[in-house]
């Protein structure tokens, strides 16, 4: 039995690998897109997920001549050495002298100033597809100023690692934050090219004007490949454990938990010191340097749940966010007042913020079963899956 498992589990690497090897980022196609950059100045917003191969896309570019004038940094900053949340300010960048305008500090999107030396804006982030992951929220600002600044925009996209999954509540924009700023669902499903294409299909620029627009497709991909990334997407995504994870696990930002921040495995660990005699397995958080400074429970013994060693593919063939781990430890928690109490957790937001809606603490609260909170996502989920198909590039 045991070698059965061994054969399936290395059927399973090889063919993920295969599939993986003839995947062609869009940076990676250089032919698909330099003769648009010659003889323009170029702006870039980046940060270290923009590469070809083990190369950063700005380096690459100005080796070939390309006039990069400027780079604009998102959350975590260009060379993402920034905690989550943390402004970022603008600099010099040590490497190439190019001036970095922060996106993520006293300005969300470019200015007119900022674009009036540049005649092309490129956009090459690794996104993770989820609502509450800011990087969408940056591709609509950087749309709305190049509309409105009648700058062309060439995205070079990437896979979601996440991209078999389309799941979730649909925010109700009253619930509208810096978390959740569209009406999709908390796992949307999409490349950073086919978001790109929904905004503007969407109408969701505040400007009446679309952005012209430029994707230049991944080769060789479908949206139910595995994919590993090649470089963290941000600090505390620092393991394709936590990437695939995510977008269960973050709804505990919200919550009086940890669920890893302050430790070098976030995003796959969750407890609290309250639980100590209901789990078994226990973790300490700490002050981490660019990850998390001053996490919940900093410096106490937390107990709880370890998904470190989950099989993340069983996850992937439910096509589901995991409900059930919410629903353990509301149960296990001794108390419940305090569960919810943003006040109490100091983290990104509230669990209507992150959940999109109002219902989901009150069935939390209720003990409603997974399939009656699901059920309640109806028809949000299936009327955005539909809209959804109108800008996919890929199967």
């Amino acid at each position: 039995m045991k070698s059965f498992f061994a054969i399936l589990l290395l059927h399973f690497c090889l063919t993920t690998f295969s599939a993986q090897s003839t995947i062609q980022t869009g940076a990676e196609q250089t032919d698909a897109y330099l003769n648009d950059l010659k003889g323009k100045r170029v702006a870039i917003l980046a940060n270290p997920t923009t590469i070809i191969g083990s190369r950063h896309l700005v380096d690459s570019l100005m080796s070939l001549g390309i006039k990069v004038v400027k780079v604009f940094g998102p959350e975590h900053g260009f060379r993402g050495k920034a905690s989550a949340g943390t402004k970022v300010t603008d600099e010099i960048d040590a490497a190439t002298g190019l001036p970095i305008i922060s996106l993520y500090g006293k300005k969300r999107r470019p200015s007119k100033e900022d674009l009036a030396d540049v005649d092309l804006m490129i956009f090459d982030i690794q996104d993770v597809g989820c609502r509450f992951y800011t990087y969408i929220n940056v591709l609509r600002d950087v749309m709305e100023s190049c509309a409105e600044f009648q700058k062309p925009l060439l995205i070079l996209d990437r896979p979601n690692p996440n991209g078999y999954l389309v799941d979730g509540p649909v925010l109700d924009m009253q619930h509208k934050s810096g978390i959740g700023q569209f009406p999709i669902p908390i796992a949307h499903g999409m490349t950073i090219g086919e978001f790109a294409q929904m905004i503007n299909g969407e109408g969701w620029l505040s400007t009446s004007a679309k952005c012209e627009l430029k994707v230049v497709p991944v080769k060789n991909y479908r949206h139910d490949m595995p994919y590993i990334l090649p470089v963290s997407p941000s600090p505390n995504l620092n393991t394709q454990q936590s990437i695939l994870l995510y977008p269960s696990t973050c709804l505990f930002e919200g919550v009086y938990l940890n669920h890893g921040r302050g430790t070098y495995y976030p995003f796959t660990v969750i407890g609290g010191p309250m639980l100590k005699g209901k789990y078994d397995f226990s973790f300490t958080p700490t002050g981490i340097p660019g990850m998390s400074e001053t996490p919940l429970f900093m410096d106490e013994v937390c107990y709880g749940i370890d998904l470190r060693n989950i099989d993340t593919d069983s996850l992937r063939q439910t096509g589901k966010i995991n409900l059930s781990w919410m629903i353990e430890l509301y149960k296990a928690h001794p108390e419940k007042a305090k569960f919810f109490d943003r006040s109490l957790s100091k983290q990104m937001g509230s669990i209507e913020f992150l959940s999109g809606v109002s219902d989901f603490r009150k069935q939390i609260e209720a003990g409603i079963s997974e399939s009656e909170i699901r059920a309640s996502w109806e028809p949000g989920l299936s009327d955005y899956k539909k809209k959804r198909q109108k800008y996919l590039l890929y199967p």
